[in-house]
């Protein structure tokens, strides 16, 4: 049985200040990498960033680090190249880590790179090693463990101080004692990974030997969610059992996220045991316009940026062939809807399944109450609106955002947060907008009518 990756003897213990909590639109101004065995420093660095924006006061109140410290700082692109050599092949350790990670990971993203590597968090390691603190903050747990850190909120001595928490850590591990483990445990996998495997809502991911991504699912309870897998007698999901060495997962407090993410993230890795889930591109969409006799027309197409489609397909016989259905459906024509050619009255008119407006003996005002019923089917409801949904802590609130009546993606906010159309889509991370996640939204808001939508 292998040890878990945090025991590999190869660390670099991590900390950075940055102008704020969001790293989509905020940057970093100090980091600090420790690389330790686990026993002793091996490696200490540092340095200011400047974040070519202006530091808040309240920031600088926080960390001490001022707009004139970090002027003539390196910008972030000038030191990536060392945080890379520096990290390479080493467990990313920090306190809070996933802060700490997406911040590292967003502003390496903005250069073009992805920057990925194993993590693990102290807080979430002396939740497990050290139970019963009365807080897990970093200045809680130093002062309980006699560590001193004599550069609170600032990048090195909050390094140094995780570093030392982390060697506490390791000690109260018992690295050599091999416990047996439960069947539901993969067998690349130990105990101790799997017990840090929350009982929350949110994605959770299923990786291989070579970190690839071979399985993604959501619960409202991930770790319960995840034993099922493996205490499944299924040839499939013993399939997935052999084959697990890393399991990840995404926190997203709301099961309409959950779902959301889910949909996405199987459609942007399409891993191999997720086939039945899996969606194509989709490249046709069906559209709507008015002639100039007033009459509303519908049409399939390739979707372009100039016009957006009332719902999407993978195909252009898929799109026809839904076309087909909802106007025999709604009594609909053929002729106005692009799937007959001719001059005259279209073959439905014959056969009495089109009241003729292809010929104009039905005229637009009546014809279009049709198709517009018929369009409410794709229609979201909700034009400008935002989903108010639970965050993934009792602080904070999720959020989905529509605009214009398209998805554009989801967020979480502070629970005291203002929210306002110019500002919203500073909130959230862009996702696309197609037929699965709009059947995803409005089945959730059918089954879930307490849920807090705000008009924008």
């Amino acid at each position: 049985m292998r040890n878990p990756d945090y025991l590999c003897g190869m660390y670099a213990v991590i900390d950075v200040e940055t102008t704020g909590l969001k790293p989509k639109t905020e940057n970093i101004t100090e980091i600090a990498i420790i690389l330790t065995d686990g026993k002793t420093i091996e490696k200490e660095w540092h340095s200011l960033i400047n974040p070519q924006r202006l530091i808040p006061a309240q920031i600088t109140r926080l960390t001490g680090i001022t707009n004139d410290m970090v002027a003539e700082a390196p910008k972030f692109y000038e030191v990536a190249r060392q945080i890379v050599l520096l990290t390479k092949g080493r467990t990313f350790i920090a306190h809070n880590a996933s802060f700490d990670n997406n911040f590292i990971k967003e502003e390496f993203r903005r250069l073009g790179y992805d920057f990925r590597r194993n993590k693990k968090c102290t807080v979430q390691l002396s939740r497990r090693i050290f139970p019963g603190q009365p807080s897990y903050s970093l200045g809680k747990l130093c002062r309980n463990f006699d560590i001193q850190n004599d550069a609170r909120h600032r990048a090195k001595g909050d390094a140094l101080a995780t570093t030392y928490l982390f060697h506490r850590i390791l000690e109260k591990q018992n690295i050599g004692k091999n416990e047996a483990q439960p069947m539901y445990i993969p067998p690349a996998m130990n105990k101790s990974d799997f017990d840090e495997i929350p009982e929350k809502t949110g994605v959770y991911y299923f990786y291989d030997e070579n970190n690839r991504i071979i399985y993604i699912g959501k619960s409202l309870n991930i770790k319960e969610r995840v034993k099922s897998h493996f205490n499944s007698a299924e040839e499939r999901e013993q399939k997935i059992k052999t084959k697990t060495a890393r399991i990840d997962f995404t926190l997203t407090g709301s099961e309409l996220l959950a779902l959301l993410l889910e949909s996405d993230e199987i459609k942007k890795h399409t891993p191999v045991f997720n086939r039945r889930q899996r969606r194509q591109t989709y490249n046709y969409g069906l559209f709507s316009y008015y002639d100039d006799d007033g009459y509303l027309r519908l049409e399939t197409g390739r979707i372009t940026q100039e016009k957006e489609p009332h719902t999407t397909f993978s195909t252009k016989q898929e799109a026809k062939e839904h076309l087909r259905a909802r106007v025999e459906q709604f009594f609909l024509c053929q002729k106005l809807s692009g799937l007959y050619k001719s001059t005259g009255a279209c073959f439905h008119y014959q056969v009495h399944q089109c009241l003729g407006a292809c010929i104009s003996k039905e005229k637009p005002e009546t014809y279009n109450i049709r198709v517009k019923e018929m369009l409410k089917n794709y229609d979201l409801q909700y034009h400008n609106h935002i989903i108010v949904d639970e965050g993934r802590t009792p602080e904070e609130n999720s959020i989905v955002v529509l605009l214009n009546g398209k998805y554009r993606g989801f967020g979480f906010v502070s629970k005291d947060q203002q929210l306002s159309h110019s500002h919203i889509l500073d909130y959230i991370d862009y996702h696309e907008d197609n037929k699965d996640v709009r059947q995803i939204i409005r089945s959730y808001l059918k089954k879930n009518k307490q849920v807090k939508i705000i008009d924008l």
